[in-house]
C-alpha cells in the first residue's frame, strides 16, 4: 500500500514539472528577444536637406556664365601707309606732295639714263605718310601723262612707313637696264632703245606723279625698272 501511494506522488510530482515546464515555453516563445527586436530607423532630421554646389574659381556659382560686358575689343591701328610701323599720320594726299628727278651718281654704266632718284617732298602744312614700292612707273610725253608706256617693276629692299614733316623728303631710286654705245645706242638684248621726257610714278595711297629729270631725258632698255622702296635716306 505504501509502494502504491509512492507511485502516486511520484507521478503527481512529474505531472506538475511537466506542467511548468509547458508554462515556461510558451511565455518564452511569445516574448521577443533583445536580439529579435527590430533596430530602430535613424531620423531623416539627420539627412542633409541639400548638398551644396561646388564653388567656381571666381568664388561664383559654376552655373552663373561669366559676364562679357566691358572687354575691350580690338581695332586695328590707325598706322599710315598701308604697312607696319608707329606712325599715326595720314598718308600723303597727291596734292601735298611735289615730286623732282635727278640722275643717280652710282649707276651701271652705259648712256642711257641708268638710275634717277625720284624725291617727294611734303608742300602741306601737317605732316604725312609715305610707304611702299612704286605702283607704277610707265614712260610718257610731256602733255600726255595718261598715255603711257608702262614698264615692269621688280621691287627692292623692304618698306617701312616714313613720316614726313611739312618741307620734308622722301626718295627711291629707280635702276633701268642701260642703254650702250653712242647717238641712239643699243640694249644688250637686242631690243630698241627707249627715251622719255618724264616717267609717271605712283606710290600706294599717294597718287601717281608726271616728273622730268632735272638734265635730259629718261632712256632705257626692254621696258624693265628696280625700284627701291621710299624711305628718308639720302640715296646716290
Amino acid at each position: 500500500m505504501q509502494y502504491v501511494n509512492g507511485i502516486r506522488k511520484a507521478a503527481l510530482a512529474i505531472a506538475a514539472l511537466s506542467a511548468a515546464l509547458t508554462v515556461t515555453a510558451c511565455q518564452s516563445g511569445n516574448s521577443p528577444t533583445a536580439a529579435d527586436s527590430p533596430s530602430k530607423a535613424p531620423s531623416s532630421s539627420a539627412t542633409p536637406s541639400s548638398t551644396p554646389s561646388s564653388p567656381s574659381p571666381s568664388g561664383k556659382p559654376s552655373s552663373e556664365a561669366p559676364s562679357t560686358a566691358g572687354t575691350p575689343t580690338a581695332t586695328a591701328s590707325p598706322i599710315s601707309g598701308g604697312g607696319g610701323g608707329g606712325g599715326t599720320s595720314k598718308t600723303c594726299a597727291p596734292e601735298a606732295l611735289t615730286v623732282a628727278a635727278h640722275q643717280a651718281t652710282d649707276r651701271p654704266d652705259g648712256t642711257g639714263t641708268g638710275a634717277a632718284i625720284i624725291e617727294f617732298t611734303n608742300k602741306s602744312a601737317k605732316p604725312c605718310t609715305l610707304q611702299g614700292h612704286p605702283t607704277l612707273v610707265a614712260g610718257a610725253g610731256n602733255g600726255s601723262p595718261d598715255h603711257n608706256a608702262p614698264l615692269k617693276v621688280t621691287p627692292t629692299g623692304t618698306a617701312t612707313p616714313v613720316t614726313l614733316a611739312p618741307g620734308g623728303t622722301a626718295r627711291l631710286k629707280l635702276t633701268f637696264v642701260q642703254v650702250q654705245g653712242e647717238a641712239d645706242g643699243y640694249c644688250k638684248s637686242g631690243a630698241k632703245p627707249s627715251s622719255y621726257p618724264t616717267l609717271v610714278v605712283g606710290l600706294p595711297g599717294a597718287g601717281a606723279h608726271q616728273v622730268a629729270l632735272d638734265d635730259g631725258v629718261f632712256a632705257e632698255c626692254d621696258n624693265t625698272v628696280t625700284a627701291t622702296a621710299v624711305t628718308a635716306t639720302k640715296l646716290t
